[in-house]
């Protein structure tokens, strides 16, 4: 097994080359690989993940990544996923091509109050092609219905673990989790997250397809609607701006929904909820949410989202 560092890629690729370290998270070594003529990067999965707590998950969750990133490419704008360059299944690793030099990503911009309605837009756009491409898709299930690694990185991780810390609230989260696992209408992503929408000359392109699977795309909504949510806690001065974001998100995605998908507004709040209070007690809590009363603050509107949820995504806002 090739345990993939910067310091030992050109040994891995047998050339000269220079690799520097990406932010591949806690789950992933990501390397941007540059020589003559060539810029690409190089993706590997790791078994134990980089958390203070013990945290695994199957590597095997790369090849599953990299097979989502060749279908999608089928009903998504070119450059709006990476295009996969070669696999190498034998050591949970594959190379696909990287975003232009110059981009950032979103969650950097959104944090220095550079929130672009026009890339909130895209994203709600990408990943409404990517539900509907995929919509009660039999294929797509066979390939992408084992949810394994969804429930090692995202289930358990956020909501059981955040149930435990919240033991009034877990018959809340049992439940959640039990309706969601029997959705499965498309493919999901996992982490419809900021950092994972990289911006380029005001061009988006989604990254970071490791807990792709097939089942409940609420929660994907949900998952980027409760970013935009904190950033408005920890950043109140922008409120308005990220309001504004989550609303051209919210209803770009839902022009791509299907008239069948009326469960899916009542889904994403009932998700959005139990993520924010995840985002605090879980095990991955959001690192610009530090002070305990704006912990407290969080936890109080998490906890309300949850024991009375509104009817509508724009009444969460108001």
């Amino acid at each position: 097994m090739f345990e993939l560092a910067a310091g030992n890629a050109a040994l891995y690729l047998n050339r000269p080359c220079t690799a520097v370290e990406l932010g591949g998270g806690v789950s992933n070594t990501v390397l941007l690989i540059e020589a003559p003529g060539e810029r690409f990067v190089l993706k590997q999965s790791l078994g134990k993940l980089r958390v203070e707590q013990d945290w695994y998950s199957d590597r095997a969750r790369i090849l599953r990544e990299c097979s989502a990133l060749r279908k999608l490419a089928r009903f998504q704008p070119r450059g709006s996923v990476p295009e996969v360059l070669f696999e190498d299944r034998e050591n949970f690793l594959f190379a696909m091509t990287g975003a232009p030099p110059n981009a950032q990503t979103w969650k950097a911009q959104l944090l220095l109050g550079s929130v672009s309605e026009d890339v909130a837009g895209q994203a709600g756009g990408i990943l409404g092609k990517m539900i509907a491409g995929s919509w009660k898709d039999t294929g797509f299930e066979a390939e992408f219905g084992d949810q394994t690694v969804f429930d090692q990185l995202r289930i358990d991780p956020y909501y059981r673990a955040t149930a435990r810390r919240h033991p009034d609230l877990a018959r809340h989260f049992v439940k959640l989790i039990a309706e969601s696992g029997r959705r499965r209408f498309s493919l999901v992503h996992g982490d419809w997250s900021p950092k994972n929408l990289l911006v380029s000359d005001s061009r988006v392109m989604a990254i970071d397809f490791e807990v792709i699977h097939y089942g409940d795309p609420s929660f994907d909504a949900a998952f980027l609607l409760n970013h935009l949510l904190l950033k408005s806690f920890y950043r109140s001065e922008w409120r308005d701006r990220y309001h504004a974001a989550a609303a051209r998100f919210w209803s770009t995605l839902s022009d791509h929904l299907p008239p069948q998908a009326d469960w899916f507004e009542p889904a994403t709040i009932g998700h959005l909820g139990a993520l924010m209070l995840a985002r605090v007690d879980g095990k991955s809590p959001a690192e610009y949410i530090r002070t305990e009363d704006l912990k407290q603050r969080v936890r109080a509107f998490a906890r309300g989202l949850m024991l009375q949820p509104p009817p509508t995504v724009e009444d969460v806002w108001k």
